[in-house]
């Protein structure tokens, strides 16, 4: 609704009660949230919607534990009134930060003005648990590996090496980002407005953002190989190279069709086959070529312009797909 003397827009209550039981449409939830960002009487509004909703008698709960802390506090050895005013400030963050987790909601649900160091912890969180887990540590692992099997042991072929793995690692990634195996908070970030698809894909493109750049960077700064002589040799003038970058529509087509088909099956399982087919067609050739030929062996799948229009095509397909499957996230028990 808009104010009349000032034309700005403001929360109605219908929309406060449909954001806090969940059924606003994600625009509507986008815009109340960021308004409430600098609107007070909006914020207060929003909060008095979910103190009547289906919240209610968790956050009476909550309230009652809280005063009985208090009062409890208060009945023991009276100390300075320095150590009381502290006593009570932590009881009140111990209070916001119990209401907002029972009300599934972004932290800035209740109006606070947060320091740059919470927004960046906040952040951090949003990003899933794949970034504050073991397979951030497992993604520098191959990244050094490779370098130091090219610098360090002579070994050739590690830039086509590190390509054919390079197309998986994501998939790992989104299949710990999200879901009750990998988030201990994932019944209630996925009745939340936020949750659901919205929250996968922001997750998905933070492993996305710390994958692409890592493993592009450590392809380029890789010897390269020749599509024919294979090894470490330097190519002949106008013979094609194993791009550093060749993997990246290869790997984004994977991804999202991880996406896709876990909207089936759930997103563990569909990331896991995915990543083993990959595998299973990409190594057994190299198994059985000549030493110094992997490269060779590598070039059919991720390299020249046939190849790369087929996988940007099916990347455009399965996002489709995922659009259409949306709703699923909302209710899918497989994840």
């Amino acid at each position: 609704m808009r104010d009349r003397q000032t034309n700005a827009w403001h929360v109605s209550a219908p929309l406060a009660a449909r954001y806090t039981d969940g059924s606003a449409a994600e625009p509507d939830a986008w815009s109340l949230e960021k308004h409430i960002e600098s609107c007070g009487p909006c914020a207060a509004l929003v909060s008095a919607a979910a103190r009547r909703g289906t919240a209610a008698p968790v956050l009476d709960r909550v309230r009652t534990a809280v005063l009985a802390e208090a009062a409890a506090s208060a009945r023991a050895p009276s100390p300075t009134r320095a150590v009381r005013a502290v006593a009570r400030g932590a009881q009140a963050v111990q209070a916001v930060q119990v209401l907002r987790k029972v009300l599934a909601v972004r932290p800035r649900l209740l109006p606070t003005r947060a320091a740059p160091v919470g927004w960046t912890a906040r952040m951090v969180w949003a990003a899933g648990p794949a970034l504050r887990g073991p397979w951030f540590a497992g993604l520098l692992l191959v990244v050094a590996g490779a370098l130091l099997l090219a610098y360090g042991t002579g070994f050739g072929e590690a830039r086509p090496l590190l390509l054919a793995l390079a197309p998986v690692l994501p998939l790992a990634g989104v299949a710990l980002s999200y879901g009750p195996y990998a988030d201990p908070m994932y019944e209630i970030t996925a009745t939340a407005p936020s949750g659901g698809l919205r929250l996968l894909l922001t997750r998905t493109a933070a492993v996305l953002a710390v994958c692409v750049p890592l493993l592009t960077a450590a392809g380029a700064l890789l010897p390269p190989v020749s599509r024919v002589t294979g090894g470490g040799e330097l190519p002949e003038a106008g013979e094609p190279v194993l791009s550093p970058g060749a993997w990246l529509l290869p790997g984004l087509a994977l991804t999202v069709a991880a996406l896709a088909l876990g909207s089936y099956i759930g997103l563990r399982l569909a990331a896991s086959a995915l990543g083993c087919g990959w595998l299973a067609v990409v190594f057994p050739p190299a198994l059985v070529s000549v030493p110094g030929r992997f490269g060779a062996r590598i070039e059919p799948y991720v390299s020249g312009p046939a190849v790369q229009t087929a996988w940007a095509g099916a990347a455009v397909v399965c996002a489709g797909l995922l659009a259409v499957r949306r709703s699923t996230f909302d209710r899918l028990e497989k994840l």
